[in-house]
């Protein structure tokens, strides 16, 4: 992973970026690290959900929009909700905290795992909205995900969130 350095009068930037957005014409990059968002004069082939680690430059003469000079890694991002229930350290990790409260804890090897206590009845609801969010996509690109699975017990008003390789 590259640190975003920031562009100013014409420099280019470097860092890691999720699409946002893209269509036929152009793309959205959002940086992982700065959260700045830059919006591609043309779509050099990405699509919704890739993480990229490029080079950008704004794109004269306004400079109001970027071009890519150079994709140094790319990889699509997946979100699925799988029909698996949360794992027993899901469940353990739930059985100890607050409903409303999150814990974040490393995978063993790469990725993380995040488990939310809810109201039960509310799990399916909050899984939608996490799967949504783009700060579920910017963690996995800092992570290193390829998959983000979506495990969930509404009776038990437990949802897991696990970033995978």
């Amino acid at each position: 992973m590259t640190d975003e350095s920031t562009a100013a009068d014409g420099e280019t930037t470097t860092g890691q970026f999720v699409v946002t957005h893209a269509d036929a014409d152009s793309a959205v990059l959002k940086a992982v690290d700065g959260g700045q968002v830059h919006t591609l004069a043309t779509n050099p082939g990405v699509e919704m959900d890739d993480v990229v680690e490029a080079t950008l430059a704004p794109e004269p003469p306004m400079e109001v929009t970027w071009r890519v000079l150079e994709v140094a890694s790319r990889r699509a991002l997946s979100i699925e909700h799988s029909p698996e229930p949360p794992t027993e350290l899901a469940y353990d990790i739930a059985a100890d905290q607050p409903v409303g409260e999150v814990t974040r804890r490393e995978r063993a090897g790469e990725g993380e795992l995040h488990v939310l206590t809810l109201d039960p009845g509310t799990v399916e609801t909050a899984a939608e909205e996490v799967a949504a969010d783009e700060a579920t996509r910017t963690v996995a690109a800092r992570v290193g995900a390829r998959r983000v699975e979506l495990r969930l017990d509404d009776d038990e008003g437990v949802l897991s969130v696990r970033y995978l390789p």
